[in-house]
């Protein structure tokens, strides 16, 4: 947070030099009211006078009204005008009443002091738990708040981007403060205000934000990928400038104006994309990166056909961001190429204009609606506004605010869209993973409601059939059909969109107290039961997950304000399951650390030496005759060689993310026996990377049943919860669920 004490001067008394300081923030070319900053700086400084602190800690005097400074610092790179940056200079003073909003209204008028209340307002975010999608038991009040807040978003879009200030200054402050209130701060951070930062189209506040939540969430992760990224900084400077200096030549010969830079990628997005394709560290082609910039779209295409020219791209690493723009608005031609020693990395064109939006996003707009800005810059800035008037109607309609990280996140993280047609020909706008029933509710809650079945391009299909680009969906309703609670779990897939969980939810909450507590009662037992866990302490359960007491659990979970995953999750933490577990097998169900490499079970591993592979590089497993995995990096001659000529013992393995937990669980499946019983069962275990270690299998051909015991390795009970729920609805199946050895 002291970023601004390192960079300028103060006086004797703490308070900072002015005239360095308005300097520096005008050297961005803003044009700022320079007096009436002064002014907000010395009410501020005054106003952190009155504090019971002793006279010697300057500090603890002082830390808020730098916190003001370091905002209004951040808004002047944002561009914002000066009731804004007096209003982050000022914020903190009437947050801790240390002066009041009439005062601010009398000294800077009435428009910092509404900036000020509308971020106020929002401190009701702040309240709302994020780490739950559960709403039940939150006050009218506390609706009432959110819902003022999403107003302040749509009235003047600079409240919301004074409280991302803030909350850079709070996640940025948190660093040697106790571990729960960096986790608190950093979860709240990244479950909402990345998710608006990024559908504002704020790049450089959002890629800070994802990395310092990133860093205090996941640390080892973090710190791992930063020291390979550390370990290969001077080599990839090197690379970066040697092909931005050829660029740069080739762009003056075919006299393209252009500014070519190498760029940073942010380490969450590395590790992001990591997770979400399956790759390894080496594998990640934008680490070494380029990006230019252009006056014209039409240089882009130009440059784009340079860039190609010069070296080999990439099959299906190619993205035209600029014909098709990102929902957020992001425009830009990404490619990735194979350059000098055959290194693949990636180069961004864009114009000067686009780069800009896609730093400042709505910032560089906010002032059309004031009519000061260029009017071509009306339909990006409505855009992003119309967006946060339909997320207040949806809270509107609903009347709750649960669901409202997710409905934030749902633009962040997928950005892609699907487009499908009504019956008549319409075109319907949806997000990737929507389903038929996701359309029902779409089109209306009472369609949603009644929906008994679909059809998909003329074709009858189940309501958790995930819908494609250009497919044709028509709804079947039934005036005696009503929703089914499977539609509200996740393993099965039903209800993908905000919208249509929220329906149901309210739906179910419709059907009366003591029915929600006996079917929440009935799927936790069920779901308990499934996975041999005897008495669990339900009142324990309720007090974490945040309810009164065992019947208001149940309740939740009737109504899937709780998920039964949910509970599962609680009842692991609490090492309700754990135990049962431990007693189980004894030692073969102990927790086993893994080893730094995963896939090769439990037979012993050592790094090759003829290539010493590194963590973060692509890797492969030899499987030697002695039943011992050498590891090898994917392109090793050695290893090339021994897949050539020893296919069947080639083994594909990867790095472990940090300390694996693995345990051991046996499961029993019967069924009327089938053909590909068996291999229906496995082929779900492995799509859940669990691991099968044994398996027998008994056929009663009396009974014409089929009855399996399989000992899996586990990460964890919510995914076995899954995978046994997925088993039982199988063809033929009629149970699944564990073993609970005490039994046997």
């Amino acid at each position: 947070m002291v970023h601004i004490r390192e960079k300028h001067a103060f006086d004797a008394d703490g308070s900072i030099q002015f005239e360095p300081w308005i300097e520096s923030l005008q050297s961005n070319g803003v044009v700022l009211n320079t007096q009436a900053i002064k002014q907000a700086c010395d009410v501020s400084w005054h106003a952190h006078q009155k504090t019971d602190a002793p006279e010697h800690a300057w500090f603890e005097k002082s830390s808020s009204y730098i916190t003001g400074l370091d905002m209004a610092e951040i808004l002047v790179e944002l561009h914002l005008d000066s009731e804004a940056v007096i209003a982050a200079i000022l914020y903190r003073s009437v947050r801790e009443s240390r002066l009041s909003l009439a005062e601010l209204e009398e000294k800077f008028g009435a428009n910092v002091a509404k900036l000020v209340e509308g971020v106020l307002r929002m401190a009701a975010i702040n309240e709302t738990d994020t780490s739950r999608k559960h709403v039940l038991g939150q006050s009218d009040d506390q609706v009432e708040n959110v819902r003022k807040m999403l107003l302040a978003l749509i009235d003047d879009v600079r409240v919301a981007l004074i409280k991302l200030a803030e909350r850079t200054c709070a996640l940025r402050a948190v660093k040697n403060s106790p571990e729960e209130k960096r986790l608190r701060v950093a979860r709240e951070v990244f479950e909402i205000y990345v998710p608006l930062a990024h559908r504002l189209g704020i790049g450089q506040l959002k890629w800070e934000l994802e990395d310092l939540s990133f860093r205090y969430l996941q640390e080892d992760n973090y710190k791992r990928i930063a020291k390979l990224l550390d370990e290969r900084r001077v080599d990839r400077e090197r690379f970066v400038e040697e092909v931005t200096e050829q660029l740069r030549r080739q762009l003056e010969r075919a006299n393209i104006d252009a500014e070519v830079t190498g760029r940073a990628k942010n380490i969450y997005s590395i590790w992001r994309k990591m997770q979400n394709k399956k790759l390894d560290f080496s594998q990640i082609f934008d680490i070494r990166a380029v990006r230019i910039l252009v006056p014209e779209i039409r240089d882009c295409y130009a440059t784009l056909g340079i860039v190609h020219n010069l070296w080999r791209v990439i099959p299906n690493e190619f993205d035209d961001y600029i014909a098709t723009p990102k929902e957020n608005g992001y425009q830009s031609l990404h490619t990735a190429v194979i350059g000098p020693d055959s290194k693949v990395f990636e180069i961004q064109i864009r114009t000067f204009a686009m780069d800009e939006d896609a730093e400042l996003g709505v910032c560089a707009h906010w002032r059309y609606k004031e009519g000061i800005a260029d009017p071509s810059y009306k339909d990006s800035f409505e855009d992003k506004i119309a967006w946060l008037r339909q997320l207040l109607a949806w809270h509107d309609e609903m009347g709750m605010v649960g669901g409202l990280a997710e409905q934030l996140r749902s633009d962040a993280s997928t950005p892609d869209r699907i487009y499908v047609f009504t019956p008549e020909g319409h075109v319907v706008d949806m997000m990737k993973g929507a389903t038929p029933l996701d359309f029902a509710y779409y089109v209306h809650t009472e369609v949603g409601n009644k929906c008994c079945g679909a059809r998909v391009n003329g074709k009858t299909v189940p309501l958790n059939y995930r819908l494609q680009t250009g497919d044709r969906v028509e709804v079947l309703a039934d005036d005696h059909s009503s929703p089914s609670r499977d539609w509200l779990k996740t393993s099965l897939g039903f209800a993908n969109t905000p919208r249509a969980q929220a329906k149901l939810i309210q739906w179910f909450k419709t059907q009366g107290r003591e029915q929600n507590i006996a079917h929440g009662k009935a799927l936790l037992e069920e779901e308990f039961a499934r996975l041999a866990v005897h008495s669990p302490n339900y009142k324990e359960l309720a007090r974490r997950l945040g309810c009164k007491n065992a019947d208001t659990l149940f309740a939740a979970v009737g109504v899937s304000a709780i998920s039964a995953d949910e509970v599962i999750a609680a009842a692991q933490e609490l090492s309700q399951i754990l135990r049962v577990l431990d007693d189980s097998n004894n030692v073969n169900a102990q927790a086993i650390a893994a080893t730094k490499v995963y896939g090769a079970g439990r037979l012993a591993t050592q790094l090759a030496q003829c290539c010493v592979p590194e963590q973060g590089d692509a890797i492969v497993g030899c499987l030697t005759p002695q039943n011992e995995v050498i590891i090898h990096k994917a392109d090793c001659p050695v290893a090339l060689r021994y897949q050539q000529s020893s296919n069947e013992n080639f083994i594909e393995v990867q790095w472990s993310e940090g300390r694996r937990i693995s345990m051991l669980a046996e499961l029993f499946v019967r069924a009327y026996d089938r053909a590909g019983l068996l291999r229906d069962v496995t082929t779900i275990l492995a799509d859940a990377k669990i691991e099968v270690m044994q398996v027998n299998t008994r056929s009663d051909k009396q009974e014409g049943t089929a009855s399996m015991r399989l000992e899996v390795e586990v990460d964890s009970f919510h995914a076995l919860s899954r995978v046994l729920e997925k088993i039982s609805r199988l063809n033929n199946v009629i149970e699944a669920r564990r073993v609970d050895a005490t039994t046997n």
